[in-house]
């Protein structure tokens, strides 16, 4: 019996389909064993992020006990190597075929309890941790999974969590502001001479342009470091990770276009432009097969 017949791995595959259609797709052209590992992975964080994205009526104290319970529930699977939670019962099976450490779930749950607790960020290594926690273990986990040449790759995999994380909050600055959250670091709010009350009801400054813009730089830097560690990969795995790099720097090339505003609506990639780059990185990766080489990175003013 193959582990992926169990009923949970096609509970957390439709979890995948639902929520990232994209993703799915690509997961579709990896290794068979790779692909359903991948699902369950996926179904796991998009399970934890949804304790907070759909409170289905929830007070933050019933949501945190969630948290718990299942943090709980993680902890006792990795001691005895099972669990009838649906959703913990496949990333204990994968958990236990690729050794992801037990501190990469729970440090998740850990960024989705500072999601519930915390509204602001007062500087960069603060938002730093809570992007490590909530995107860049995702990335940590999917190494395991993916297989790697050279253990650095680890490396590479958090600062593209970071850049993803932080492309998300750029994109989605006007809706997190109509929840009362700001991440955008407090201490570059104020160095940059912006208002929070500017962003709350979506004024667009010069000040806040050029703020943007610096948060963006931020991001893509991460990308171009993150990049020297796809190679570490393995090679009939790198277009997926290749794909999602280009499909997130995609979200930052359109947020730049319009001039860093933005409060002029949801920024996003086509689905056929996705489609577009995923196979062009399929295609890519047959054609060019990576060496695997290692390439020396210069030191940033990011620090980290």
């Amino acid at each position: 019996m193959k582990f992926w017949d169990d009923p949970a791995f096609n509970y957390a595959r439709a979890i995948t389909a639902r929520h990232s259609k994209s993703f799915y797709i690509s997961a579709g052209f990896l290794p068979k064993e790779k692909r359903w590992a991948t699902y369950g992975l996926y179904g796991f964080c998009r399970y934890a992020d949804n304790l907070i994205d759909n409170p289905r009526g929830r007070s933050p104290y019933d949501i945190l006990e969630e948290i718990e319970s299942l943090a709980r529930e993680i902890e006792i699977a990795y001691r005895t190597g099972e669990s009838e939670h649906p959703i913990v019962r496949v990333l204990i099976t994968v958990a236990k075929r690729y050794g992801i450490p037990m501190q990469y779930p729970l440090e998740l749950l850990a960024g989705v309890r500072m999601d519930l607790e915390n509204k602001r960020y007062e500087t960069f290594d603060d938002l730093y941790l809570f992007c490590y926690r909530v995107a860049a273990v995702v990335g940590l986990m999917m190494t395991h999974v993916m297989g790697y040449t050279d253990v650095r790759a680890f490396t590479y995999a958090e600062k593209l969590g970071v850049a993803m994380q932080l492309t998300n909050i750029l994109r989605d600055i006007k809706e997190d502001a109509l929840m009362g959250r700001i991440y955008i670091p407090q201490a570059e709010i104020r160095r940059f001479r912006c208002h929070e009350s500017d962003i709350a009801r979506g004024y667009m400054t010069n000040r806040f342009r050029e703020l943007m813009k610096f948060q963006a730089d931020r991001a893509k830097t991460y990308y171009l470091e993150a990049d020297y560690g796809i190679p570490m990969l393995t090679n009939n795995c790198q277009f997926a990770i290749r794909s999602a790099s280009r499909i997130y720097r995609g979200i930052l090339a359109e947020i730049e276009s319009r001039n860093f505003n933005p409060f002029l609506g949801r920024v996003h990639v086509s689905q056929r432009r996705k489609i577009g780059i995923l196979f062009s990185e399929i295609i890519r990766g047959k054609l060019l097969p990576s060496s695997g080489r290692w390439l020396e990175i210069p030191e940033t003013s990011f620090g980290k």
